[in-house]
């Protein structure tokens, strides 16, 4: 596996801070040139990882959440992590419309979404220890 470009950043687990991880990952990737189609799945998938650690990881506490992109031939590898709270049953969390956050009036969509838009998700978390999200996507319209 040859990594030919990486970026990684970290960010406090703000609402708002979730627009800048979406546009940081989407700037990086446009250096392989990928269609609009492409770059807006990768940019839903990055929200609803970024979203899931913010609301689902951190709750009402302040933490950080790690985004890192790295470019491997013609793929993108994008991991979001958290130190939050962790999954407790991650195959409960990937059912579409489960959410563990009701109240807050959530989809539970956010695993199906980024399912949907990447080409494989990884998901591994520990109770307390927090979460890593990892998804890959083949550019088509990389050179």
């Amino acid at each position: 596996m040859h990594v030919n470009n990486e970026m990684k950043v970290e960010f406090l687990s703000k609402s708002s801070n979730e627009s800048f991880a979406r546009v940081a990952v989407a700037a990086f990737v446009s250096q392989m040139d990928p269609t609009v189609e492409e770059l807006a799945d990768i940019k839903t998938a990055v929200s609803e990882a970024v979203t899931n650690s913010i609301i689902h990881g951190y709750e009402n506490t302040m933490g950080y959440v790690v985004v890192t992109c790295r470019i491997i031939g013609d793929t993108v590898e994008i991991i979001v992590e958290d130190k939050g709270k962790g999954i407790e049953n991650i195959e409960l969390a990937r059912q579409p419309l489960y959410t563990s956050r009701p109240e807050l009036e959530r989809s539970g969509m956010g695993f199906t979404v980024m399912e949907t838009f990447m080409d494989e998700v990884e998901v591994e978390s520990e109770v307390n220890k927090g979460t890593r999200v990892r998804m890959i996507k083949k550019i088509n319209g990389s050179r």
